[in-house]
């Protein structure tokens, strides 16, 4: 019994070491997420005051007598040119103690691309994070460029490689169509999954500039800046997801380090009922073996 008794003794100081490393862990998360937060929200007002210019100008393009046809004439990034290959940027954590997080974007990325592509060769993929690309290079799905390590934080000048290169490839048309896909951080305990078309740029609405009163006087031309202007438009969306995914990933992290805390609380709290067992049954068996005693000398 004592040695039982030491057993539940020595599983109760392991479980109480590891609780306080996830709560740890989970705090340490919780600030990751304030951070993240706050970073996402000012980049916001940023790509909303880009996405305002831009639609300022389409529409100023409109109103010149440009057709809508005519106006994605003007820059390839507006043309919606036959699919012959998709690429798509998916983002993940680089490891895990973040729950599903990880699981759930890989599980519906296969079962998007198992529903619209019929051969390997009609896509390719991006790959931000560690797990999504040892997940796909273990199936020998085609990678075109991976990106690990990111920072908690990630600058802008952190992902201008892939973000330049990823516009580069499709003004090149290397693929055809470009989307994303991460976790939408909804709220600390939600996300959701996903899908955002970055290129082509067709969401842009002219109907829209009627929202901005501004009047802008443009040099050298409307036309060669929103050449400037498109592709830096792109990269705020790529960039902004990625802001958003990595806000979703420390969500993730601190909502799995609370649960695995209160699984070790838990499991504390049914040891110390076993231990509180063993001992009150050790205790009567020592009363039972000395009452016994001392009957037999009377």
């Amino acid at each position: 019994m004592a040695e039982s008794l030491n057993e539940i003794r020595d599983r109760i100081a392991s479980t109480r070491k590891t609780g306080q490393i996830t709560k740890a862990m989970q705090m340490v998360s919780a600030s990751k997420l304030t951070k993240s937060q706050a970073h996402s929200k000012q980049f916001q007002t940023y790509a909303n005051k880009v996405r305002g210019l831009v639609t300022h100008i389409v529409a100023g393009q409109l109103t010149k007598g440009h057709s809508a046809e005519e106006l994605k004439q003007l820059n390839p990034m507006l043309v919606n040119r036959p699919v012959k290959r998709t690429a798509y940027i998916v983002i993940t954590a680089d490891g895990g103690l973040v729950g599903n997080y990880n699981s759930s974007i890989l599980k519906q990325m296969m079962t998007m691309i198992q529903e619209d592509h019929d051969s390997s060769d009609e896509y390719v993929m991006i790959t931000i994070g560690g797990t999504g690309a040892d997940f796909f290079k273990a199936r020998n799905i085609d990678i075109a460029y991976e990106l690990r390590n990111l920072s908690d934080q990630p600058s802008f000048d952190e992902v201008r490689k892939i973000v330049n290169l990823t516009t580069s490839m499709y003004q090149n048309e290397v693929f055809d169509e470009l989307y994303i896909c991460y976790n939408h951080h909804v709220n600390s305990l939600t996300s959701q999954f996903r899908v955002e078309k970055m290129l082509p740029i067709s969401d842009l609405d002219p109907s829209e500039a009627t929202e901005y009163e501004q009047e802008y006087i443009f040099e050298p031309s409307e036309e060669q800046i929103l050449d400037q202007l498109l592709p830096q438009y792109a990269e705020s969306l790529i960039y902004g997801a990625i802001v958003d995914a990595k806000t979703a990933e420390h969500a993730a992290g601190m909502t799995a380090m609370q649960t695995a805390s209160d699984n070790a609380d838990n499991i504390i709290s049914d040891l110390s009922t076993s231990y509180n067992r063993a001992r009150q049954g050790a205790i009567t068996q020592e009363i039972t073996e000395i009452v016994g005693g001392a009957a037999a000398l009377e």
